[in-house]
């Protein structure tokens, strides 16, 4: 189990960089969730973390090693991805997806499959097990995917939106499983922008927040900041409020008196 580090991290864009001196810290068992608008940079940091890409400058390392310098069987044992978008196009069952994702093992087909079926009871979606993925819904699409993610029993989960484009009785779903991840030790980090989704995780002092616009990380703090209405302010450049809910509360868009959206009927 190791810590996630970027130093002084770069990657050039066509136009401008597309992230500029990232310097951030993850150790092994941090739950920590990156948000900000569309295209800053939030997924880059996924794709560097994974080796994807390489940094234009700077260094992204795990356990004090350069991910570059993994083999993708050291990479494959710390980190597990689930990308935002991730389709299949042959008619697989839910068990056989879940039991490939347990490549790197080198265990029996038998034994794949049966932990496949583990892991897929895990995630509430053993009925699934003989089920094509093709033939699912998004919702259940989405349970096998988690399973397959978990299936590869790393220390450490990344995350695309997991619960894009899913209905919220599903995105709810999504954030539980998380939640139970995280209370199990795994680290996570994970683009959002299920901002309120987040209070479904156990504590909120512990759920880190990476505020990232332009390229550069703006703020780092957790889902319990009194302050956190005003960092999403400045974040997303337009006002939010903090609604009172529990501990936590909620964080929405406030119409300013006067605006156009306040003028609208």
């Amino acid at each position: 189990m190791s810590t996630l580090s970027f130093a002084s991290v770069s990657l050039a864009g066509s136009q401008r960089p597309r992230l500029h001196q990232i310097d951030l810290e993850l150790p092994h068992a941090e739950c920590a969730f990156l948000i900000g608008p569309n295209g800053a940079g939030k997924s880059s940091i996924l794709r560097l973390a994974l080796g994807l890409e390489r940094p234009s400058s700077g260094q992204v390392l795990l356990g004090g090693r350069s991910v570059s310098e993994l083999t993708p069987s050291e990479r494959a044992a710390e980190l597990a991805w689930l990308p935002q978008q991730l389709s299949f196009e042959q008619a697989l069952s839910a068990v056989e997806v879940v039991a490939a994702a347990r490549y790197r093992f080198r265990e029996a087909h038998a034994r794949a499959r049966a932990r496949a079926h583990e892991w897929l009871h895990e995630v509430q979606a053993a009925a699934l097990a003989e089920r094509r993925v093709t033939q699912m819904s998004g919702g259940e699409l989405q349970r096998v995917k988690l399973a397959a993610l978990l299936a590869q029993e790393t220390p450490r989960l990344l995350l695309d939106e997991p619960a894009n484009h899913l209905d919220p009785a599903h995105q709810i779903e999504v954030y539980r499983l998380l939640g139970g991840a995280s209370s199990r030790g795994l680290g996570i980090l994970c683009v959002t922008h299920d901002i309120n989704l987040l209070g479904l995780l156990p504590d909120p002092e512990r759920i880190r927040l990476l505020g990232v616009r332009a390229g550069e990380l703006r703020f780092d703090t957790t889902y319990a900041d009194p302050e956190l209405a005003e960092r999403l302010t400045d974040l997303y450049g337009v006002p939010f409020e903090r609604i009172e809910r529990g501990t936590c509360g909620w964080f929405v868009p406030r119409t300013e008196p006067g605006s156009d959206e306040a003028k609208s009927p």
